[in-house]
C-alpha cells in the first residue's frame, strides 16, 4: 500500500471514528435516557430510529444528483452538517428536542457512509479492496475499545450531554485535515461524460432494472435488519434482566473492540485471498451462535458474556466486511456513487425500521424496567442472517 493510499485510509477511518461513536454511543445511553427523560422502551427506539430514518431520506435524495459532484466535497459538506446536528444532540435540553437533533444530524450523516465507500472503491481496484475495508472497519474497534466506554465514563461523570459534545470537538478538529490531505475525486464525472447516461434518473432506474445491483441492495437491507434488531435493547437488558451492574456494559464495547481491531485487518486479507463469498458465509454462520445465546442470556458470570459478545464482535465484523466489498462492486465506477447513496440509504431505512420494529416486540414489565420478549427479536435475527447468505450467493461481483 502506497504512502498517499495510506494516509487517506487513516484520514478516513478517524472520519468513520467520529461518526461511529456518534451512533453507537445512543444505544448504551438507553439506560441513562430511559430514566433521565422517564421514556419509554418504544420512545427510545424512535429517537434511536430518527437518526436511521432521515439519513434514509438524505441518501436517497443524494442518489439522484452525487455522481455530478467531487465525491471529496460532498463528504466534506455532509460531515460539517453532521457535527452541527451533533452539538445540538449534546445541547438538547428534552427528549422531544433531542429526537429533532438526531433527525439533523441523520440528514447529514446520511451523505457520509456513501462517500467513504465510494472514494475506497474508486482507490482501490476489488483485488486490493477487502484489505482496504478491513482497515477502515478497524474505526469501530477503536470507537469500542476507547470511543463508547470513554463517552459512557463522561455520562456518569457528567451528563449524558457529554459524548456528543466531545465528538462534535474532535470533528471540527479533523476537518482540515480531510480537506487537506483527501485529494479531489472526480475521475467518475469523466466516465460519466462519455457514458450513455443523460441524467441521474437514468441512473437510479438502471439500478433497479439491474437483477444484480437489486440483490445487493436486498443483501445489505437484510444484514442491517438483521444485525440491528438486537443491538437497541442489549443493554438495558444486560442492567435491567440479567442484572449486570450499568459501569460494567461497557466492557463489552471494550473487548468487542480489542478483538476486531485485530481481526478486522486479517479478515479483509483473508477475504481477497480466499473469496469474499466465502469469507462472509463462514462468519454469517458463525455469528448465529452468539445472536442466539445474547438474546436468551440466563444470569451467568459476567466473563462469559464478555466471551460471547467478544466472539459477536469478530464475525459480525467479518461478515460485513466481506458484504461490504461484494456490494461495492455490482456497479461501474461511473455509477458508484448513485449506487452506494441508495444503498448507504438502504442500509439507514433498515437500521431504524429494526428499531422500530425490536421497540413493538419488546416490552417493559411495570413498575420496574424488566425487558421481555427480547428473544423473539433474536429469533427474527437469526432468520433473517440466513436468508442473506442465500442473497450473498446470487451475488455477481463484476462492476468496475
Amino acid at each position: 500500500m502506497q504512502k498517499n493510499e495510506r494516509i487517506v485510509l487513516i484520514l478516513l477511518a478517524a472520519l468513520n471514528f467520529t461518526h461511529i461513536i456518534d451512533f453507537m454511543i445512543m444505544m448504551p445511553l438507553g439506560n441513562h435516557l430511559i430514566t433521565y427523560f422517564n421514556i419509554s422502551g418504544q420512545k427510545f427506539s424512535i429517537i434511536l430510529a430518527a437518526y436511521s430514518i432521515s439519513a434514509f431520506v438524505s441518501s436517497f435524495t443524494a442518489s439522484f444528483f452525487v455522481d455530478n459532484f467531487d465525491r471529496k466535497k460532498v463528504l466534506l459538506f455532509g460531515y460539517s452538517g453532521f457535527l452541527i446536528g451533533t452539538l445540538l444532540c449534546g445541547l438538547a435540553p428534552s427528549a422531544d428536542l433531542l429526537l429533532l437533533a438526531r433527525i439533523v444530524a441523520g440528514l447529514f450523516g446520511g451523505l457520509i457512509g456513501a462517500q467513504v465507500m465510494s472514494i475506497v472503491a474508486d482507490i482501490f481496484p476489488y483485488e486490493r479492496r477487502g484489505a482496504a475495508m478491513g482497515y477502515l472497519m478497524t474505526a469501530f474497534s477503536v470507537a469500542s475499545i476507547v470511543g463508547v466506554p470513554f463517552g459512557l465514563f463522561l455520562a456518569d461523570m457528567f451528563s449524558w450531554h457529554a459524548p456528543f459534545l466531545l465528538v462534535a470537538i474532535l470533528g471540527v478538529v479533523l476537518v482540515p485535515f480531510l480537506w487537506r490531505y483527501i485529494p479531489s475525486m472526480t475521475d467518475h464525472l469523466e466516465n460519466k461524460t462519455n457514458s450513455n447516461t443523460k441524467s441521474p434518473f437514468d441512473t437510479f432506474k438502471n439500478i433497479f432494472t439491474q437483477k444484480n445491483q437489486v440483490n445487493g441492495l436486498l443483501l445489505s437491507a437484510f444484514l442491517m435488519l438483521g444485525h440491528f434488531l438486537i443491538i437497541p435493547f442489549i443493554t438495558p437488558y444486560m442492567e435491567f434482566n440479567v442484572g449486570f451492574e450499568r459501569s460494567q456494559i461497557k466492557y463489552i464495547y471494550v473487548v468487542g473492540g480489542l478483538v476486531t481491531l485485530f481481526t478486522a485487518p486479517l479478515v479483509g486479507k483473508y477475504a481477497d485471498k480466499y473469496g469474499k463469498l466465502k469469507i462472509f458465509t463462514i462468519s454469517a454462520i458463525l455469528s448465529l451462535i452468539p445472536i442466539l445465546f445474547i438474546t436468551n442470556m440466563p444470569i451467568i458470570p459476567f466473563y462469559y458474556v464478555l466471551i460471547v459478545t467478544g466472539f459477536w464482535f469478530i464475525v459480525a465484523n467479518g461478515r460485513n466486511i466481506a458484504a461490504s466489498t461484494m456490494v461495492s462492486n455490482v456497479v461501474l465506477t461511473e455509477n458508484r456513487g448513485s449506487f452506494m447513496s441508495i444503498n448507504s440509504a438502504i442500509q439507514q431505512l433498515f437500521t431504524g425500521i429494526a428499531s422500530i420494529i425490536a421497540g413493538l416486540i419488546v416490552v417493559t414489565k411495570k413498575p420496574n424496567p424488566q425487558l421481555l420478549h427480547y428473544s423473539y427479536v433474536g429469533y427474527l435475527s437469526l432468520i433473517l442472517i440466513v436468508c442473506c447468505i442465500f442473497l450473498a450467493k446470487r451475488l455477481k461481483t463484476s462492476g468496475g
